[in-house]
């Protein structure tokens, strides 16, 4: 089935992170349009798919992941700016028939991501 779906995984703890805001943008060009935003569960998951159907299509698109904002919730002293304030991940859709699933693996100072199942 067509969507696309996140989640994040906190490394530095060994768990899901729960509460990472997330936003969802199509890119275009140099133009950017958000098209969703929202937050991990307490399984690190969006409630729901991202995109699904008709919505996922043939494109370039970027996720945005609060890291910095998500950290300082958990407790963690960082510095001014933080390393990792925000996380962004751009990929690119060229089947909009198929599963695109982009986890993040998270620590303060590193993230690493691909395509999942």
């Amino acid at each position: 089935m067509a969507e696309l779906t996140t989640h994040v995984l906190d490394t530095a703890r060994g768990r899901p992170a729960a509460g990472v805001p997330i936003r969802l943008y199509e890119c275009r060009g140099d133009e950017r349009t958000l098209i969703k935003t929202t937050e991990t569960n307490a399984g690190g998951r969006t409630s729901g798919p991202l995109l699904a159907g008709q919505a996922l299509r043939v494109g370039v698109y970027e996720l945005v992941f609060g890291a910095g904002q998500y950290f300082r919730t958990q407790g963690e002293t960082l510095a001014d700016p933080p390393f990792l304030g925000e996380v962004v991940i751009r990929f690119g859709v060229a089947d909009p028939s198929a599963h695109y699933h982009v986890p993040l693996l998270l620590s303060p100072y590193g993230y690493s991501t691909y395509r999942g199942s």
